[in-house]
């Protein structure tokens, strides 16, 4: 159990929490929500010991350990993706090292009754018995299908991780964090460079690891499946929810409301006690009441309301010009980097009006084929933008893209033109930037800020086709469902690539999956494409349910003829004899190792090195064979599939 107690942190003397408290349970899944710069990256920061509070504790027990996922890049340099990986496991490489300097040492001592050379014995047999309970045999394994699961190909482990974009480069370091098994999870926004299938597999993960979670992030159906426990962080305090988020954003309601009365009702008690104390200031009669009166006013503790709830981000995109009937029509293109196909001979058509999605894992075409349609790189085949198509362009790294050292107002105020300049400060209000808000530098702004002002540029401009690459990364809720409806109002054509089903859900009507080069169309909006995915994976993994009932149907039905059949019974009859004679090599050794282990109490023994050296050996064989063992029962299952 983890206790975080009277937390405060200020910044320039300004505080951004206020003495607040709470527990983190063993298996508690917590979701840490809160407007953009709330502060819940800091308190991510804390907790994992990489910022120290101005006043307060945290309170870890001993030998707890943690993973943080860190929002912005990782710098992995002069590692292959496997070799990068492998550091996950650098505390049982260092356990195989320690025991084989531990053997080495008996066998050069003689002092065999000394107590330090039974202290040795001793931590000898602890370190074994250790290195058995971490270590599950072949970390290889788990290494290949968490990094499968996180979207990389085989091919991908033998490369250089500075081949890699930094969201592959944070999905390596998450691969790393998650197979160390740490007590606790921070994860600051891990879905922002997943693919959808990467996200789903993330998921299943995190609400069966048994590790105590702690996760910011703005995809609602992601932490919706994940957490149990909602914690926000609203005006320097903290208020708990038991409850995944969409029944927190109930309760919060609730909350807000009686917090609008309370305050509502506060503020008629202060304009009313502030009225009879001008009134009777000056009557020496009345003197004590006023005294009275002035000393609760000052004692008062004022109810704050967060500013953020009572505005109502009201984004509306100007009006499409007029275009022709096909803003975008593709045929037969194709586009390489050097010897890497990335796109090959794709063709498609996007109809005016319509909303559609790109959907698909990282490096499979999506932001290339967008820069494609926006002429920023070369291509073979035919690419026809429609009659007087105007885009509006959301890049990926468009908020990385504003000058840091420009205010808000000057960063909108350099673009704005004609009658739209005298709005400014009404936009920058719509988009929770009034007042001085509207004089912060950029460099200050959250990435979320940051995603708001950039958003704003594009929406001073008409134009009839919208192009938006992962729009949301960094968005909170509120902004996100603002932009989704106003898209959703958008009489102009919008392509939208992103990974957030919930984003995406209701919004398009069409999906286009990239995968292994080719773009595929599927009508239908994104749950609907999910459910078709999953039945195609369905399929997949019943393989060996469906083969048995077609072998109850004639041979004319079945796939495989007679001779097929008759070939994969063989095949099958002999992985289960390799399958069986593993198994029998893996109870010898393992009764090997037990023998010997018991005679390591035996200080002639625990003393000879060829011994130690011999059981060492002995213990390689049995992981080895466990490993076999593995791909044995995996190649049996295939067979039995088929």
């Amino acid at each position: 159990m983890i206790s975080i107690e009277q937390l405060r942190v200020e910044f320039g003397g300004t505080p951004l929490f206020d003495d607040i408290g709470f527990l983190i349970n063993p298996k508690d899944r917590i979701a840490l929500v809160g407007k953009n710069g709330a502060g819940k990256t800091t308190l991510l920061k804390l907790i994992s010991g990489r910022m120290l509070p101005t006043k307060g504790r945290i309170v870890l027990p001993k030998d707890l350990t943690i993973g943080y996922l860190p929002q912005h890049m990782i710098h992995n340099e002069g590692t292959t993706v496997m070799q990068e990986t492998e550091k996950a496991f650098d505390h049982i490489k260092q356990l195989h090292c320690e025991l084989d300097r531990m053997g080495a040492e008996l066998a050069t001592r003689t002092d065999y009754d000394s107590e330090d050379y039974h202290r040795i014995i001793e931590k000898l047999a602890h370190t074994q018995e250790y290195l058995q309970i971490v270590d599950g045999g072949n970390y290889q394994a788990e290494i290949e299908k968490t990094l499968i699961g996180l979207g990389f190909e085989r091919a991908d482990f033998i490369r250089q991780c500075a081949e890699f974009s930094g969201g592959w480069r944070m999905r390596i370091e998450l691969a790393k964090i998650i197979m160390q098994r740490p007590d606790l999870l921070l994860l600051d926004e891990p879905t922002n460079h997943l693919d959808i299938e990467s996200i789903q597999w993330l998921e299943n993960f995190l609400i069966n690891s048994g590790s105590a979670v702690v996760l910011v992030s703005h995809d609602r159906a992601f932490i919706d499946a994940v957490t149990t426990r909602t914690i926000e962080i609203s005006l320097g305090k903290i208020y708990d929810y038991q409850v995944n988020y969409s029944n927190y954003v109930e309760l919060r309601k609730e909350r807000h409301e009686q917090q609008i009365r309370a305050y509502e009702n506060q503020q008629k008690m202060i304009q009313d006690t502030e009225e009879f104390i001008e009134r009777f200031r000056y009557k020496a009669s009345k003197s004590v009441q006023v005294q009275s009166r002035i000393k609760q006013l000052e004692r008062l503790e004022r109810i704050e309301v967060d500013r953020e709830d009572n505005s109502r981000l009201n984004l509306k995109f100007p009006p499409a010009p007029h275009s022709g009937i096909i803003p975008v029509e593709i045929e037969h293109l194709s586009k390489a980097y050097g010897d890497h196909l990335v796109l090959d001979n794709i063709g498609l058509i996007i109809n005016r009006g319509e909303k559609v999605a790109f959907v698909g894992k990282n490096g499979e075409g999506k932001s290339t084929l967008v820069k494609c349609i926006m002429q920023e790189i070369s291509f073979s085949g035919k690419l026809k933008l429609g009659h007087q198509v105007k885009i509006g362009y959301f890049a990926q790294n468009q908020a990385s893209l504003l000058d840091e050292n420009q205010t808000v107002f000057q960063t909108i105020d350099e673009v704005a033109v004609g009658d739209i300049r005298t709005k400014i400060r009404d936009i920058l209000g719509a988009f929770m930037f009034g007042g001085e808000a509207s004089e912060k530098k950029v460099k200050v702004l959250s990435g979320g800020e940051r995603s708001r002002l950039a958003m704003i540029r594009l929406l001073l401009e008409p134009v009839n086709l919208l192009i938006l690459d992962e729009p949301t990364n960094h968005l909170d809720m509120r902004s996100k469902d603002v932009l989704k409806e106003a898209i959703k109002m958008f009489n102009g054509t919008a392509i939208v690539v992103s990974h957030d089903r919930e984003f995406l859900d209701g919004l398009v009507t069409k999906v286009y999956e990239f995968g292994h080069k080719k773009v595929r169309e599927h009508l239908g909006g994104i749950y609907e494409f999910l459910q078709y995915k999953k039945m195609q994976n369905l399929q997949e993994l019943e393989i060996e349910s469906i083969q048995q009932k077609r072998e109850q149907k004639t041979v004319s039905e079945n796939k495989l003829n007679y001779e097929e059949r008759k070939e994969l019974n063989k095949k099958i009859r002999r992985a289960e004899k390799d399958v069986a004679d593993a198994e029998l090599q893996i109870a010898t050794l393992e009764d090997e190792i037990k023998r010997m282990e018991d005679q390591l109490q035996q200080p002639e023994i625990a003393s000879d090195s060829d011994f130690i050296l011999l059981l060492q050996k002995k213990q390689r064989e049995l992981e080895q064979k466990l490993y076999e063992w593995e791909i044995l029962s995996e190649t049996l299952e295939n067979f039995k599939k088929n």
